[in-house]
């Protein structure tokens, strides 16, 4: 019997490493922004899930800082290998022009894994303003430009651009009033501060089946489940118009396609799941689960749409 030199032995061992089935040990997701968030809370649901179906613990962790380039430079300059992944949401597609220095490219740096969730935006007013609908806000911002001011959780936040992205459409010149967070932003509305928002559709829902907002439109493409009767602003008179929250996966670029592949997979299967969806829903977001493709063209259509809006409108962050 032939004996196998040393040199024999590294590569036969190398070979037997490169077969090992993926994962083969813990994978760790890491998090962009605080514990608690959206995109903490669809990155843990999505690593348990993948955890059952792939059978290695998926581990958070918690990278916060910068609006999430902190944690996606430590994830951009991991090894290649799978075992380090990249929780991201739609502040992965207006980072790169919010802020003109950051650390790694978002293009060239990742590779899409998944689409995993996405969410509309709600167009809301004060009961007290004199508009019904869409059509009737704009011919009433149009008639008072820069007297009409609208709400936001912050500068530069996606309710803050979809304001913006309505200014650019319609002509109309309404003013952005920023508060440090949604909580203040929806308080400032329901008192009549400030007449209108846009605003994450959980925390709206309740004050307009109350009466205590008008939902003038949703910002999707498609009416949502929790409000089957308020159309999508597309719709309701400025046709074009679409603000839609998402969430996603991606790894360092360099990751084997078979990695991907198998990742998409499973997160695609995992958005299928009761407790998922339910979880989600709860978070005011739709699973969706996708091709690592189609996940490519979301992020590079979105960071084209929004440069132009943040150069338009001179949107900056604190």
């Amino acid at each position: 019997m032939k004996r196998l030199t040393v040199a024999g032995l590294t590569a036969l061992c190398a070979c037997c490493a490169c077969a090992q089935p993926y994962p083969s040990k813990p994978v760790r997701i890491v998090v962009p922004f605080p514990p608690g968030g959206a995109v903490d809370i669809v990155g843990r649901t999505l690593g348990a899930q993948l955890a059952q179906s792939l059978g290695q613990p998926f581990i958070i962790d918690n990278r916060a800082g910068a609006g999430g380039i902190v944690g996606s430079e430590v994830v951009a300059h991991s090894a290649p290998d799978g075992y380090t992944l990249l929780a991201v949401s739609s502040a992965h597609a207006t980072n790169p022009a919010l802020f003109p220095k950051i650390p790694y490219n978002t293009e060239r740096d990742f590779a899409p894994v998944s689409l995993v969730a996405g969410s509309s935006y709600i167009l809301v007013t004060h009961p007290s303003m004199p508009v019904r609908d869409v059509r009737e806000l704009i011919a009433f911002a149009k008639a008072r430009p820069n007297q009409l001011n609208f709400a936001s959780g912050g500068p530069a936040s996606l309710p803050h651009l979809a304001g913006e992205l309505f200014n650019l459409m319609t002509g109309v010149k309404m003013v952005h009033v920023p508060y440090k967070g949604s909580a203040p932003a929806t308080t400032a509305v329901l008192g009549g501060e400030v007449p209108l928002m846009f605003s994450n559709m959980l925390a709206i829902m309740p004050f307009v089946q109350s009466g205590r907002f008008r939902a003038l439109g949703v910002t999707g493409v498609k009416r949502v489940p929790g409000a089957p009767d308020v159309p999508t602003i597309a719709e309701a008179g400025l046709p074009g118009y679409e603000v839609t929250g998402w969430y996603g996966l991606v790894a360092p670029a360099g990751t084997a396609k078979e990695i991907i592949a198998r990742l998409s997979l499973q997160t695609a299967a995992a958005m299928r799941s009761p407790d998922v969806v339910k979880r989600y829903s709860s978070e005011g977001a739709d699973p969706v689960g996708s091709t690592p493709e189609a996940f490519a063209e979301v992020i590079a259509r979105d960071t084209v749409k929004w440069a132009k809006v943040i150069k338009a409108s001179g949107a900056k962050v604190d």
